[in-house]
């Protein structure tokens, strides 16, 4: 598919409009919270950490059990360009979805320019393929996984939902049963002449085949769109595109208005369970909205 036009921005605008970091006065803070409440929660419930999901040592993740067997599994993908954080900040909305019947996992991943973002993006396809075959000793159902990520991790979500990989791993096409990509970037074409690239290091090629707006899947999922109110342009567009290209298909899908949030503490969204975002996804998942 083809993507969205991009407006005509000037080389220095393009590149602001894909400098998240600029848009707050300074992010230390908000990544402080990620660790901090990601740091809670291992605290405060059962959780089995670092768990190898391949042979590199990246590929780990944290697997937070629910309380009953079969539980709907909520599978976080961090963000942070592809370059920084890593799955022990993301994992502050394990005690809210536990409580509402979740079984929760963080997956881990190459930071680049170590790894080309083709494989950062194998290494998400191998971490579903060991979930839907592990989780069940973890009191998930493999049959229910839901995917959500931010920024980067929504992008990576969005490669998730393509249905070219599944096959190749063993996996039905359906394994994922439903998604919510916030503040994703599906379209990486405009990202080539911004600073981005330093690191991400794509060409046009490797631009279009790692898009999700290119590959939208044959049968979709039910999809959860949401992103900060203060986000560029953009980023905005990104996600409303994509959302558009998705509905148009005759997908199910939705947006999330989160009124006073950025780009970075959206996601932190996830650890309130009363939350607007938080409550579509519990019940997108069919997970106890009332719990909370």
């Amino acid at each position: 598919m083809n993507a969205a036009p991009v407006p005509a921005y000037t080389p220095e605008e393009l590149d602001r409009q894909y400098n998240a970091r600029a848009t707050v006065e300074d992010v230390t803070p908000y990544l402080d919270e990620y660790a901090r409440g990601s740091a809670l929660a291992r605290a405060s419930v059962p959780s089995v950490l670092g768990i190898p999901y391949g042979e590199h040592p990246d590929e780990t993740l944290d697997v937070f059990p629910g309380e009953r067997p079969d539980s709907p599994v909520f599978v976080f993908i961090h963000g942070g360009y592809w370059r920084a954080l890593s799955k022990d900040d993301s994992s502050f909305m394990a005690p809210a979805f536990i409580q509402a019947g979740a079984t929760v996992v963080a997956i881990n991943y190459t930071l680049a320019p170590h790894a080309t973002l083709e494989q950062i993006v194998q290494q998400c396809r191998r971490a579903i393929g060991w979930i839907a075959r592990e989780i069940r000793r973890y009191n998930g159902n493999p049959g229910h996984i839901h995917v959500s990520g931010s920024s980067a991790g929504g992008h990576l979500v969005g490669m998730l939902l393509t249905d070219d990989w599944q096959t190749q791993l063993g996996l039905p096409i359906d394994v994922i049963k439903s998604a919510s990509p916030i503040s994703g970037l599906f379209e990486l074409e405009p990202l080539i002449n911004t600073h981005i690239n330093a690191w991400a290091r794509l060409d046009r090629a490797a631009a279009h085949r790692l898009s999700p707006m290119r590959h939208l899947p044959a049968h979709g999922c039910p999809l959860v769109v949401s992103y900060g109110s203060s986000e560029t342009a953009e980023f905005a567009r990104q996600s409303d595109a994509y959302l558009a290209a998705w509905q148009a298909r005759g997908f199910p899908g939705r947006y999330v208005p989160m009124p006073d949030t950025n780009h970075f503490n959206v996601i932190m969204a996830l650890a309130k369970p009363d939350s607007p975002l938080t409550q579509a996804i519990f019940e997108t998942m069919g997970l106890r909205p009332q719990a909370a």
